[in-house]
C-alpha cells in the first residue's frame, strides 16, 4: 500500500510539472502622493500632513515578481514593492512627532518608506481564450519607516507586521492581442484597511508576452494599532512587462 501511494504522489507530481509555467513581471512608473497622515503617538502625538508639511515630488517605483502556474488553473508568486517619499518644507504649527517637538517655522524633511513583500496563492476559476478571473489570498509582509528632521534633530518610526489580503485578477481580450487587466490586493478590517489596485490596457505581440500600460492606486493605513496612526494614498502612473516560460 505505501509503495502505491509513493507512486502515486510521484506521478501527480510530474504532471503538475509538465504542465507548469514559471513567469516573471516587472512594473516601473512613478507615483504621486495623495495624502500621508500621520499621528505617532496616536495618543499624544500631533495629526499632521506630510504631503502638505513636507510635499514631495513624483516618486520612482519599481515592482518586480515572479511566480509559477501549475495545473493550469493555479498561481504561485512572490512580489517586491517598495515606495520612498521624501520631501521638505516649513511647519506652520507645532508639530510632536514621538519623543520630539519640531517647532512652527522650522524647515522640516521628511522620509517615508513602504516597502512590501508578498506571497500570494491565486485560482484561476475561468480561463479561456479570451476571459481570465481569478481569486487568492496574500500574505503580505509590510516594512514601513517615517523619519523627521531639522536642524535640531532626528527622529523616526519603524514598523514591522504581517498583514492577509485577499487578492483578484482579471484578464479580458477584447479585440485580437489588445486586452484589460484589472487585478489587485485588498482588506478591510476595525484595525486598518489596505487596497493595491492597478487598471491598465494590455498588449501581446507573442503568447508568453503581455505588454501593458496603466493606473494604479495604493491606499490605507491603521488607526491606533501599536500606538500609531497613519493613512497615506498614492496614485502611479505605470509600465510593465511579463514574460512567461
Amino acid at each position: 500500500m505505501n509503495n502505491k501511494l509513493f507512486i502515486l504522489v510521484f506521478l501527480c507530481c510530474v504532471s503538475l510539472t509538465i504542465s507548469a509555467q514559471g513567469f516573471i513581471d516587472v512594473e516601473s512608473g512613478v507615483a504621486f502622493t495623495v495624502y500621508n497622515d500621520v499621528k505617532i503617538p496616536s495618543d499624544g502625538g500631533t495629526e499632521f500632513s506630510l504631503a502638505d508639511e513636507t510635499p514631495p515630488g513624483p516618486i520612482f517605483v519599481i515592482r518586480n515578481r515572479i511566480g509559477y502556474t501549475f495545473a493550469e488553473r493555479h498561481n504561485i508568486s512572490i512580489l517586491v514593492a517598495q515606495l520612498t517619499a521624501q520631501g521638505s518644507g516649513r511647519l506652520e504649527n507645532d508639530v510632536v512627532y514621538q519623543d520630539k517637538t519640531f517647532l512652527s517655522g522650522s524647515m522640516l524633511t521628511s522620509r517615508y518608506r513602504f516597502d512590501s513583500y508578498r506571497i500570494s496563492y491565486r485560482w484561476d476559476f475561468i480561463k479561456n481564450d479570451d476571459l481570465l478571473v481569478g481569486v487568492g489570498l496574500t500574505g503580505k509582509l509590510r516594512s514601513a519607516d517615517i523619519s523627521l528632521m531639522d536642524d535640531t534633530g532626528y527622529v523616526n518610526r519603524e514598523d514591522l507586521g504581517v498583514v492577509p489580503l485577499i487578492n483578484f485578477r482579471t484578464e479580458w481580450f477584447f479585440y485580437n492581442n489588445w486586452g484589460v487587466l484589472l487585478d489587485g490586493a485588498a482588506l478591510v478590517t476595525p484595525f486598518g484597511r489596505a487596497e493595491d489596485i492597478n487598471l491598465a490596457l494590455m498588449y501581446s505581440p507573442k503568447p508568453n508576452i503581455q505588454l501593458r500600460v496603466g493606473y494604479r492606486f495604493l491606499e490605507g493605513g491603521s488607526d491606533g494599532g501599536g500606538n500609531v496612526y497613519t493613512f497615506s494614498m498614492f496614485n502611479y502612473l505605470t509600465a510593465g512587462v511579463t514574460v512567461k516560460f
